[in-house]
C-alpha cells in the first residue's frame, strides 16, 4: 500500500510548511490598517450615580 509510505509525503509536508513560514509572515506583518487607532485621553468620564428612593 503506497499511501502508507511516509517518505514522499513527509518531505512534501516539510517543504510546504517551510514555504508557508518563509513567504507568508512578512506579507502578513507588512499589512497596514487604513485607520490606525488613536490613543484616547487617560481621563475617565465622570458618571453620576442614580439617587432613587428605595422604599
Amino acid at each position: 500500500m503506497p499511501q502508507l509510505n511516509p517518505t514522499p509525503w513527509f518531505s512534501i509536508l516539510i517543504f510546504s510548511w517551510l514555504i508557508f513560514l518563509t513567504i507568508l509572515p512578512p506579507k502578513i506583518l507588512g499589512h497596514t490598517f487604513p485607520n490606525e487607532p488613536t490613543p484616547h485621553s487617560a481621563q475617565s468620564p465622570h458618571t453620576n450615580s442614580w439617587n432613587w428612593p428605595w422604599h
